[in-house]
């Protein structure tokens, strides 16, 4: 089985330029590739694979104002066009929605490393055009061969994560299924009687939001004062800040993962034989104005395939519920459904057979019996 393992570079100055740029030329390959498929499409023309793009791409870095592109590796822009090619292949098979062109202020900075030419030695990493960058915690890799490699800028560190072969543990499962629903006022409640709380009412995520926002506020008004005509002048001072608001986004990004992960990894360690979590539709979730925020700040599909991966490698059974299973309308006591049950009734009351329960813990039960009734 192979398991990602993400360790963070220790770049000089110069070679951190040159991984800014590596990123640069990835996105701008990536949305190339989009924009021709996109293109193509319009005019109703065939699918376009990566190989003929690539071949594309080679005539367009002849040109003189495209010669900047040969200053990085040529597989790193290989990869971004393969990439954007099997985002539009996921698209037309419903596995996921239109791709989306990649912006340069709103999109993670990354590109990809060739397995064959990435080398490691004497706790340093070897990446094409940018050459050997020291690393934290060294003892961590312990293999010479890697699988898809891939460098990140998470507005602080530069980190590398590689795909290291593992040897599938073998663990002794019990009987036990256990059924998840997902919520905002707690991320998850399990069948189990376990629950984990929602991060972002907590005192520490909320004080960091407030920091944000006073950030973001300072940073508008210098704009507004260095207004020149209907250009904004960014002064030092407000490259700063800038700095100040992206090691904020970081730290709330991810102390909302570390949860995440602390969940999922207390879930798999009870060591049952099934796990049933609702698969809820996000998308038309965060058509409602009211509860779109709180919504996207618990990162349901997120928590979904971390959970997903960690049941694969301990080999417990992960099954997604219909989308349009009543878990939470149906008495687990009695069976009856409840079709107009609102969503501020947190205590749900048969009219059946007066059983009073928590509407969340009712909701994990009927998950945990989902293939049951089925």
């Amino acid at each position: 089985m192979i398991k990602a393992v993400k360790v963070r570079l220790k770049p000089t100055n110069e070679q951190e330029a040159q991984l800014l740029k590596s990123a640069g030329v990835a996105r701008f390959a990536y949305n190339w590739a989009l924009g021709r498929e996109k293109e193509n499409r319009d005019n109703d023309g065939k699918f376009l694979n990566d190989q003929e793009l690539r071949k594309e791409f080679t005539q367009l870095k002849q040109k003189e104002e495209y010669a900047w592109l040969y200053d990085t590796s040529n597989n790193l822009s290989k990869q971004a066009i393969k990439d954007a090619c099997d985002a539009y292949k996921r698209f037309f098979k419903s596995q996921a929605g239109f791709p989306r062109f990649k912006s340069k202020r709103c999109t993670q900075p990354k590109f990809y490393n060739d397995n064959i030419k990435l080398k490691f030695k004497d706790g340093r990493f070897l990446i094409e055009k940018v050459g050997w960058v020291k690393i934290s915690e060294p003892e961590r890799i312990q293999v010479d061969k890697f699988h898809n490699p891939r460098v990140s800028f998470d507005g602080k560190y530069w980190y590398i994560s590689v795909g290291i072969d593992m040897p599938i543990p073998t663990v002794e499962l019990t009987d036990g299924i256990i059924g998840i629903d997902v919520g905002i006022k707690d991320l998850a409640v399990c069948s189990n009687k376990m629950k984990f709380e929602n991060i972002n009412k907590t005192k520490r995520t909320k004080k960091q939001a407030k920091k944000l926002r006073r950030l973001q506020r300072k940073a508008s008004r210098k704009y507004e004062k260095n207004k020149n005509g209907k250009e904004y002048v960014k002064t030092s001072n407000i490259i700063k800040l800038e700095k100040q608001i992206r090691v904020t986004h970081r730290k709330i990004a991810n102390t909302r993962l570390n949860h995440i992960h602390q969940a999922a990894a207390a879930i798999v360690k009870t060591k049952p034989s099934r796990v049933v979590m609702e698969n809820l539709n996000v998308k038309g979730m965060m058509r409602n104005r009211h509860l779109s925020k709180a919504i996207g700040e618990q990162g349901f599909n997120l928590f979904m395939c971390i959970l997903m991966y960690k049941c694969l490698f301990y080999g417990i059974e992960f099954v997604k519920a219909d989308r349009f299973y009543p878990s939470s309308k149906t008495c687990c006591n009695c069976g009856y459904v409840k079709k107009d049950l609102k969503l501020n009734e947190r205590v749900y009351q048969c009219p059946v057979c007066h059983n009073e329960i928590d509407r969340d813990y009712q909701a994990s039960i009927n998950l945990a019996r989902y293939m049951d009734t089925a």
